[in-house]
């Protein structure tokens, strides 16, 4: 056999010293997250290799009256939502081309893609056959007008755009200008594909729930749930962005570009009056449904109150405090409506999918621990992948600002391989 010269040969061997040279721990590693979040997720683990042995009902509190539980109805139905603000600050950045956003949008796609990945994700979870996952995809004994079909493949696509989306960080991170070039300028069109998907399955996911009304309380059925759906998810998406924003700007301080840290709080107001005023929309949409049902014998009764604490309490409160936060430039305010406008968008989700779904059933569906447990473990595993990658590729700084990988440490996409 011939051997390659040592100029000739391919470069993997020192990419993969790259690689493994990056796995390295960058901090320090006795942090209180990483105190209380291992031994979740430890834990958590131990319960999943339960729940795949001897099934759902060994870990859940799942029935044949809630086939939906914890799992479906955070994880999934309110985790998308919390996840919008990928697709709405995609749109801003490249296609209403408001480049004061750009620093952010990087973040704010990696946290859409790991929310698809983790939360869609936990759709293996809850399948009491998870192999049967791939079967919406390959339309193995699966209707093809149905929504669950159109919701399942709108979020394996939406996962493939949001790759795409991220990919120039990547090809930063690894020195590949050509590919960086070339995936930049797939960008506009990867938005666009994934604005329309994004449409399409955050009110696919409320639509699902059109086929439920006789399960769902009077009071938050309608058959403007997948507008509604959609709406929220609008202002959802913000309000996350909102508080991770503030959040990293906290913890990754380091990471960010010092010319424009002094402009985060222009960016966090400019967010919050769009949070404003599709949270508005929101309400008003909310009011008329309630306006021609004619439900107000409904308030008289407990269900009634609790619908008038998410309505008023986490809508149109929100929505006052993000007014008058924006009006009056106070961030720390405008931190508390956008906590305000998610745990709104938490109960509205969890009402329809769990707490008001069965509203008449004697016995009532409550998450087992086991349930919160692996639900934790999921946000924490998200949370340190996410830090993992801020850490290491151009994320919240600029390209140039990362320590460049050292000369012929590994090939490029356009080199042999």
């Amino acid at each position: 056999m011939t051997t390659l010269p040592v100029a000739q040969q391919p470069a993997r061997r020192p990419l993969l010293r790259f690689l493994l040279a990056e796995l390295r721990p960058k901090g320090p590693l006795l942090t209180p997250f990483n105190l209380i979040s291992v031994p979740v997720i430890l834990l958590g683990i131990g319960i999943l290799v339960q729940r795949f042995i001897y099934g759902l009902g060994s870990v859940t509190n799942l029935s044949q009256a809630y086939p939906w539980g914890l799992w479906i109805g955070f994880d999934v139905v309110t985790g998308v939502a919390f996840a919008g603000g990928a697709y709405v600050l995609t749109f801003v950045v490249y296609v209403m081309r408001l480049e004061k956003y750009h620093p952010i949008v990087r973040a704010t796609v990696l946290n859409g893609l790991l929310a698809y990945v983790f939360y869609a994700g936990a759709l293996v979870l809850d399948l009491g056959r998870p192999w049967n996952v791939i079967n919406p995809i390959i339309g193995n004994s699966f209707g093809y007008n149905s929504v669950l079909f159109l919701v399942s493949w709108h979020f394996l696509l939406y996962m493939l755009t949001e790759v795409l989306e991220f990919s120039p960080a990547v090809a930063e991170w690894l020195g590949w200008k050509r590919a960086r070039r070339i995936l930049s300028a797939m960008t506009l069109g990867a938005v666009i594909f994934g604005v329309t998907l994004s449409t399409l399955h955050q009110s696919g996911l409320g639509a699902l729930f059109l086929m439920a009304k006789p399960k769902i309380h009077p009071l938050w059925y309608t058959e403007f749930i997948p507008i509604l759906f959609f709406a929220s998810s609008i202002f959802a998406g913000l309000s996350m962005v909102i508080l991770e924003g503030s959040i990293s700007e906290r913890v990754f301080r380091a990471q960010l570009d010092r010319k424009k840290h002094g402009s985060h709080d222009d960016l966090l107001l400019g967010l919050g009056k769009g949070a404003a005023i599709s949270l508005f929309v929101y309400y008003f949409f909310k009011l008329l449904v309630f306006l021609h049902d004619r439900q107000w014998d409904l308030l008289q009764t407990g269900w009634g109150a609790w619908y008038l604490v998410e309505v008023l309490g986490f809508v149109l409160v929100p929505c006052v405090l993000f007014t008058y936060a924006v009006r009056n430039r106070r961030v720390g305010l405008l931190r508390v409506a956008a906590a305000g406008a998610l745990i709104g968008i938490l109960l509205n989700r969890l009402n329809i999918s769990i707490i008001a779904f069965n509203w008449q059933e004697p016995v009532r569906y409550f998450p087992s621990w086991q349930e919160y447990v692996v639900t934790a473990t999921v946000i924490f595993t998200e949370i340190w992948v996410f830090r993992w990658i801020v850490l290491r590729l151009p994320v919240l700084r600029e390209a140039h600002e990362l320590p460049p990988p050292r000369p012929a440490d590994f090939a490029s996409p356009g080199q042999a391989a």
